[in-house]
């Protein structure tokens, strides 16, 4: 049998030796994350793409080299190259985006589950990863579904999966509501089996599965634990329809272009949310179909939150599906305070909340929730070398039906140990900090002349821009700080034009760094 080559001894992360092995190439990377930082001396590099590329594409030469040059100077050369081309959130001027600084125990957490690299895509591969995601997903679930009868969710990549997720999941349903209705003929494509829309990488069968019964409280216009449908029924045969406002994320429209449904019905949103009578014309006006409605907790330009429980009240009327999609916003349930402005999230069939944002976790810690585990049942689905039914029968879980993806990091475990380390509280507080930021960033460009505030913070977002400046001039300004590295901002359209945006995530932001940053845009304005 042949012999390891000596140099590739000690570069398993796994195992007795994996610690050791790990050891000494965690305090390289750590140095070189310092040195980087170091050489970078701002919120991120200076002199715009081209530089960075420039000092990328030295560091990394050569890519593939005949003979390796060893893990330290891999590491010590590409960390630093990395981290000083980084756009730092640690740095309280780094404010563009949903982009936060991730804490220091989650992304210790995360080093672990990189050494043993469990696949949540059988029990066999990640037995306690499995067990461990299962009791994660079912407690922040019953934050989000407290009167659920089965609250459950689903880990996914963030909000943009977990939407893509509540319309596919709201299609099969319209569609299992459409086969169990009478019909004189019927299309092959309208009754196919959920599990017919997922691709396989075998030629098994796919799992038989009772999905019919599954849809039925979705089919009478409520997931289960939700309030029920109205007097008008929208159950007519066809597709399904998504009617959402112009401040919906743009991933609605990617995802109902994915999975083969028309343009979402696109509401105007002026004031920068859902109008709840607005909505309830719309349904009135448009033609019997199956209606998903999308309704926003925290939306990106702004973070503002549309009306819950109204738009709850019009989907009941009207017997629709609604989603929230509270990718930023869900984490308020942390807060002691700030869980009131999320009333009515508990009435939707459908919730996407992101842990990467308002969670202070690495990428990727997306979730979608459900009031019953029941609705996840369209993604059921067999892989006879992954979920045999005789192994399945036998007591082994089945994990192909906890997501799209079949290869997949546990990403729940960083959220798992984040949870228990700082408890709710503790991340409520830090929910309280960022936005208490934003609130007296607000109150500092209302002190200034020179600037002009969009409007008071709902969660952690502020716009504004100087005041008189137009388009152009705004983007001019933005760009400038980039190319300087001295500052990352955010822009935002609305109605009234073009604004600066700055999200507030970082819990140790305090006033003198607000002040600081709002004199870096006073002094880069051109007249």
């Amino acid at each position: 049998m042949p012999v390891p080559a000596s140099g590739t001894a000690r570069l398993l992360a796994g195992g007795h030796g994996g610690p050791g092995a790990l050891r000494p190439m965690v305090d390289t990377v750590l140095d070189a994350l310092a040195h980087g930082a170091a050489d970078r001396g701002g919120p991120l590099p200076s002199g715009g793409p081209a530089a960075v590329a420039r000092r990328i594409r030295d560091a990394a030469r050569p890519l593939i080299p005949d003979e390796g040059e060893g893990p330290d100077h891999a590491l010590r050369t590409l960390v630093r190259a990395l981290a000083y081309g980084a756009a730092d959130p640690a740095d309280p001027r780094c404010t563009a985006h949903l982009h936060c600084p991730p804490l220091a125990v989650a992304t210790a957490a995360d080093l672990a589950v990189s050494a043993l690299n469990p696949s949540l895509d059988s029990w066999d591969q990640a037995p306690a990863a499995c067990a461990l995601e299962a009791l994660t997903c079912r407690a922040l679930a019953e934050l989000v579904h407290p009167h659920g009868p089965a609250p459950d969710a689903l880990v996914t990549t963030g909000g943009t999966e977990s939407n893509h997720l509540a319309l596919l999941f709201a299609r099969q349903q319209a569609r299992a509501r459409d086969t169990a209705r009478p019909h004189d003929t019927a299309h092959p494509r309208d009754t196919a089996r959920p599990h017919d829309t997922v691709p396989t990488h075998d030629t098994a069968p796919a799992r038989e599965t009772a999905h019919a019964p599954d849809a039925a409280p979705a089919a009478r216009g409520a997931a289960p634990g939700v309030r029920g449908a109205g007097p008008r029924r929208m159950g007519g045969p066809g597709t399904l329809r998504v009617v959402c406002g112009g401040n919906a994320h743009h991933s609605i429209h990617r995802a109902a272009w994915l999975l083969g449904l028309p343009a979402p019905h696109t509401l105007p949103t002026p004031t920068g949310v859902l109008d709840p009578a607005v909505l309830h014309t719309a349904l009135d006006r448009l033609p019997d179909a199956p209606t998903l409605v999308v309704a926003t907790a925290g939306t990106t330009d702004t973070g503002a939150i549309d009306p819950l429980p109204e738009i709850a009240d019009v989907c009941d009327h009207h017997a629709a599906t609604l989603h929230i999609d509270a990718a930023y916003g869900a984490p308020l349930l942390f807060s002691d305070t700030l869980h009131k402005r999320l009333h009515g999230l508990d009435r939707a069939h459908t919730v996407a909340l992101d842990l990467h944002k308002l969670g202070w976790q690495p990428v990727a810690a997306g979730l979608l929730a459900v009031p019953d585990g029941a609705a996840l049942a369209p993604l059921a689905h067999r892989a006879d070398y992954l979920n045999a039914d005789d192994d399945t029968e036998a007591g082994l879980p089945d994990l192909l039906g906890r997501s799209l993806r079949t290869s997949r990091r546990p990403d729940i475990f960083k959220i798992a140990v984040t949870l228990r380390a700082l408890g709710r509280r503790g991340l409520g507080d830090l929910v309280d900090h960022v936005c208490a930021a934003a609130q007296h960033l607000a109150d500092l460009i209302e002190t200034r002349p020179g600037l002009q505030l969009y409007a008071r913070p709902t969660l952690s977002t502020v716009l504004f821009r100087p005041t008189g400046a137009g388009p152009a001039a705004v983007a001019a300004l933005r760009r400038r700080l980039l190319h300087h590295g001295a500052a990352v901002l955010g822009r935002a359209t609305t109605p009234e034009g073009l604004w600066l945006k700055a999200t507030v995530l970082n819990p140790h932001i305090q006033p003198g760094d607000l002040r600081g940053l709002l004199e870096l845009v006073e002094g880069n304005t051109t007249p």
